[in-house]
C-alpha cells in the first residue's frame, strides 16, 4: 500500500467518522429538545396537581362546614323535639283520667278505634305542627343565632290545646 493509499482510507474513515458525530450530534439534541418539552409538561402537570390540591381541600373545608351545620341544626331539632315530648307528656298525664272516664263508656272495639283514630290525628297534626317547626327553624337559625335555642312556649301552648279539641 502506498501512502496515497492510505491517506485516501484514513480520510474516508474520518469522512465517516465526521458524518457519525454529526448524527450524533442531530439526534442528542432531539433529544434535548424532547427532554426540555417534558420538563415543561412536568411543570404544567405539577401547577395543576397544586391547583388540584388546593380545590380539594376547600371542598373538604366546605364538607366540613355543612358538616358541622347539619349536627347543629339536628342538635337544635332533636332539643326542640325533646321539649315537644315533654310538653306533650305533661299534657297527656294531667288529661289521662278525662280520657279513661270517656273510654269507660266504649266497649273494647270501640275504645281500640277510638285511641287509633285519636293517635292518628295526633300524628298527623303533629308531623305537620313538626315539619312548620323545622322550616321556621331552619329560616330562623340563619337570621338570629340569639334565638337558636328559644321556643314560643304561648304558641306551643296552643298548638297542644288543638290535639286535645
Amino acid at each position: 500500500m502506498t501512502n496515497q493509499e492510505t491517506i485516501t482510507k484514513l480520510n474516508e474513515a474520518l469522512n465517516t467518522l465526521i458524518k457519525a458525530y454529526e448524527e450524533l450530534q442531530n439526534e442528542n439534541t432531539l433529544l434535548e429538545e424532547k427532554i426540555d418539552n417534558l420538563n415543561k409538561d412536568k411543570k404544567e402537570l405539577e401547577a395543576k396537581v397544586g391547583g388540584l390540591e388546593d380545590k380539594n381541600r376547600n371542598l373538604e373545608d366546605n364538607v366540613n362546614e355543612l358538616n358541622d351545620s347539619t349536627e347543629k341544626q339536628n342538635n337544635n331539632i332533636n332539643s326542640m323535639l325533646g321539649k315537644i315530648e315533654n310538653l306533650l307528656g305533661s299534657k297527656k298525664n294531667s288529661n289521662k283520667y278525662e280520657k279513661d272516664n270517656n273510654n269507660n263508656k266504649f266497649d273494647s272495639r270501640e275504645k281500640e278505634t277510638f285511641i287509633k283514630e285519636q293517635d292518628n290525628s295526633k300524628n298527623s297534626s303533629l308531623d305537620q305542627i313538626l315539619e312548620e317547626e323545622i322550616d321556621n327553624t331552619s329560616a330562623n337559625f340563619k337570621e338570629s343565632s340569639n334565638s337558636e335555642n328559644k321556643i314560643d312556649l304561648n304558641r306551643m301552648a296552643s298548638l297542644l290545646n288543638g290535639f286535645n279539641n
